[in-house]
């Protein structure tokens, strides 16, 4: 079984399909979610909607975010707290996945498998449970962390050359 591919809904869509209203300061901040390639926390979210529109403020987020939450169509996470204790945003996605957070550089890697799915499946199965949200954040040292690491292990115990 080949794992799915990940793909986000589109917010504006599906905000304009239960006929919210789209204000031009919303438009914003919701294109914005949708264009990140990362994970936004509020603050950066902000920051990032200020470009665009200077006018659009703290409390235009927070309820942008909370329209968005209540509809499901994005979810919050910790990521494992690695910046203190911000919450960050993303569209839903089609598939459930595992977000993987580096405590070495602080990135956030996401994996999807079929054995995520089964996994899921299995615990339905087993308990007679609906299972409607899913999260699971899993916290280590990324491939790039690792291979420094390693690197760094390996000429420490190696003499100088003479110049």
């Amino acid at each position: 079984m080949k794992p799915a591919v990940m793909e986000r809904c589109s917010l504006l869509q599906e905000l304009t399909q239960r006929g919210i209203r789209i204000t031009g300061q919303r438009r914003i901040l919701v294109e914005t979610i949708q264009a990140s390639e990362r994970h936004l926390d509020a603050a950066t979210l902000l920051d990032q909607a200020r470009q665009r529109d200077s006018g659009i403020n703290r409390a235009t987020v927070y309820r942008t975010i909370q329209l968005l939450k209540n509809l499901r169509l994005i979810d919050e996470l910790d990521l494992m707290h690695l910046n203190g204790e911000k919450h960050f945003y993303e569209a839903k996605t089609n598939v459930d996945h595992v977000h993987l957070a580096c405590f070495e550089c602080g990135r956030i890697e996401e994996f999807v498998s079929p054995l995520f799915e089964r996994l899921k499946a299995e615990i339905a199965r087993q308990k007679g449970f609906q299972i409607r949200v899913t999260r699971l954040e899993v916290g280590g040292r990324c491939s790039a962390c690792s291979a420094l690491q390693r690197n760094s292990t390996e000429c420490a115990g190696r003499p100088l050359l003479p110049g």
